[in-house]
């Protein structure tokens, strides 16, 4: 294989040709598995962008070797960060794990290390930064009113961007709504599909309550959406979620967009001495790994606390 010299991004080569037969068999077999729908579009994608930029002139996946993985793995670090090399490689992985067992061809992977990850400490918000995008949302606007209530729910739950964006709300059916005020409660659906109830505090549920009021003079309150847009604009999506926060954020000078709030929960729930078991269930993580992963800056602000109580005026 020869790797294409690097220049400025472009959009993704994804016709595979010959080689989308198999990468179709791969989606229909992570389907059958209960993988989300974007984790399949995330595996097959990035199969399909190495079967049509990384092997040029090659008939069949037998002709593909080990030199072959290494060479799109240098050519991907050399454009992108580690941690999306290292994505793609698990997903490549993914494949041809799974080609080896249906086709009994050898696979070009066994042996091969992923690009090495540096993690990088998310920094939390700092209280001055909360205040602050509290401010810019604060009127009685509808607008005003639905960011200040995502903000609060982001805030109060860590919850993920794709399930804050797929909320939903029926006042008269308590079976298809995903929101209980009463007890502070809201239903979410993770990844692959599985549901887990979040709490949320007094001053979220307050925020959630004034939004569902105004939500129930819009013209379009009859959407199962719990997220409206504003006039006739469709419901809002993940994509318009995470461009809300980063606009808000704009107004006010803080660096804010969804997985920050993430890690600002799990830091703050972990610095406040939360049980990780809990914090494992509250976000859905199945395994530590994450836990260890979020958990970074708790254990570097606690570090930091316990060197001044023990390190005083040494």
């Amino acid at each position: 294989m020869t790797a294409p010299r690097p220049r400025s991004p472009q959009p993704k080569q994804l016709d595979a040709g010959i080689f989308q037969a198999e990468i179709s068999s791969f989606a229909l077999r992570l389907a059958a598995e209960g993988k989300a729908a974007k984790t399949i579009r995330t595996y097959t994608e990035a199969v399909q962008w190495f079967a049509a930029a990384g092997l040029p002139g090659q008939t069949g996946w037998e002709q593909v070797d080990s030199q072959d993985i290494q060479q799109w793995m240098a050519w991907l670090l050399s454009r992108y960060s580690n941690a999306y090399a290292s994505n793609q490689y698990r997903a490549l992985q993914q494949f041809f794990k799974w080609l080896a067992a249906e086709d009994e061809l050898p696979d070009p992977m066994v042996g091969l290390q992923p690009p090495r990850v540096t993690e990088k400490l998310v920094p939390v918000f700092t209280g001055e930064e909360l205040t602050r995008l509290e401010h810019a949302c604060a009127g009685r606007s509808f607008a005003q009113r639905r960011d200040t209530a995502i903000i609060a729910v982001f805030r109060a739950t860590g919850t993920r961007l794709a399930e804050l964006a797929g909320l939903r709300y029926d006042p008269g059916d308590p079976r298809r709504s995903d929101v209980d005020l009463w007890q502070r409660e809201i239903t979410v659906r993770g990844k692959g599909g599985k549901d887990r109830i979040v709490k949320i505090g007094h001053q979220a549920a307050r925020s959630l309550d004034r939004y569902i009021r105004a939500r129930s003079r819009h013209g379009q309150a009859w959407r199962p959406q719990l997220w409206l847009g504003v006039g006739n604009r469709e419901p809002l999506t993940a994509a318009g979620i995470y461009q809300m926060i980063t606009r808000r954020g704009q107004q006010c000078g803080v660096d804010a967009y969804p997985h920050r709030f993430r890690h600002h929960f799990s830091h703050t729930w972990l610095d406040r001495g939360g049980p990780e078991g809990d914090l494992m269930e509250l976000n859905g993580w199945a395994s530590p790994q994450m836990l260890r992963r979020y958990g970074a800056s708790a254990r570097s602000a606690r570090a930091r606390r316990t060197y001044d109580r023990i390190m005083t005026d040494t």
